[in-house]
């Protein structure tokens, strides 16, 4: 077990201990402190506070956290899209709706179930949970994806990322009329401290980020854009395009309740380059959209009244 200790600050005198707790560590939600309090794994200044405890300066918190139970992971057959393949390195097409790699919740029916099924030969270098995922894009983004199949693939496709030279374009539809043709995002995304589920473009504990965008067509009130990443932020094109008050059509988390009759938000990971780690080569891969963006886009051309 983990063991933390911490000391109330004289600013955070009369906050609630697990808004004080998730605000120190940008991982935790205040879901997941009151877990810890209600099972016993948080103590102040030697005895177990209740969930709604109000901080005092001074106080000394105890936090222990519990080893993870370990999450069996299976390898399952799936009608996966392989777009690429050879002995370092795997390039698929993920669709909307499916989840990179096992969670709690989500243990089962993941790109890495499917993976483990397809070939044993995947990078060990991020653990048994994600072996060989490189980069990630989230549940109900479809698109491209590298994979590592073995470490000199994992370490030499993880320093192109770091590089900035891998190339990942993005085609989304998003609100609004933008007024630029095209435009650069630059703006820091760190953990929105009122909603830890959330990211946000903020100067605290945050990482640079930077998205270029292109306007492709306009239908009034949407936009059909393709964005291109230099940084790879979680949740970053969904946080950026809100910031400039363009969110995307059926973002659940960032868009608005009014918005297109689609599962999730309208991304798609189109185009996927990098330098073969082995080869040295060049590749560049691209992968149509999925038929409930193509059919959106169909139906806002034609000026169908959402």
């Amino acid at each position: 077990m983990n063991q933390i200790e911490r000391t109330v600050l004289s600013e955070e005198k009369g906050q609630r201990l697990d808004k004080v707790l998730a605000q120190f560590n940008s991982e935790w939600s205040r879901t997941f402190v009151q877990s810890l309090i209600k099972e016993g794994h948080i103590t102040v200044n030697g005895a177990l506070p209740k969930t709604n405890y109000k901080c005092q300066a001074g106080d000394q918190v105890t936090i222990t956290i519990p080893e993870p139970e370990p999450l069996e992971i299976l390898p399952e057959k799936l009608d996966l899209d392989i777009v690429y393949e050879d002995e370092y390195v795997l390039v698929v097409n993920k669709p909307r709706g499916m989840v990179v790699h096992p969670a709690p919740g989500h243990s089962s029916g993941t790109l890495v179930n499917g993976l483990m099924a397809h070939c044993n030969d995947l990078s060990g270098i991020n653990g048994v949970m994600r072996p060989g995922i490189v980069h990630r894009i989230d549940k109900d983004t479809s698109g491209l994806l590298m994979v590592a199949k073995n470490d000199l693939a994992h370490e030499s496709l993880v320093k192109q990322l770091v590089a900035k030279t891998v190339t990942r374009k993005y085609l989304a539809i998003v609100h609004g009329d933008i007024a630029h043709d095209q435009g650069t995002i630059d703006a820091p995304i760190g953990r929105d401290p009122k909603d830890r589920q959330k990211m946000t473009v903020t100067n605290e504990y945050s990482r640079d980020a930077v998205t270029h965008f292109d306007v492709i067509e306009r239908y009034g009130n949407y936009s059909f854009i393709e964005c291109k990443l230099e940084t790879g932020r979680t949740h970053q094109i969904r946080v950026h395009m809100k910031y400039i008050g363009h969110p995307l059509a059926g973002d659940p988390k960032y868009g608005p309740r009014n918005t297109l009759a689609i599962e999730g938000q309208a991304l798609h990971a189109a185009t996927l380059g990098f330098v073969h780690p082995k080869t040295k080569e060049y590749l560049e891969f691209e992968a149509e959209m999925p038929q409930e963006m193509t059919k959106l886009i169909s139906e806002l051309k034609n000026g169908v009244d959402f």
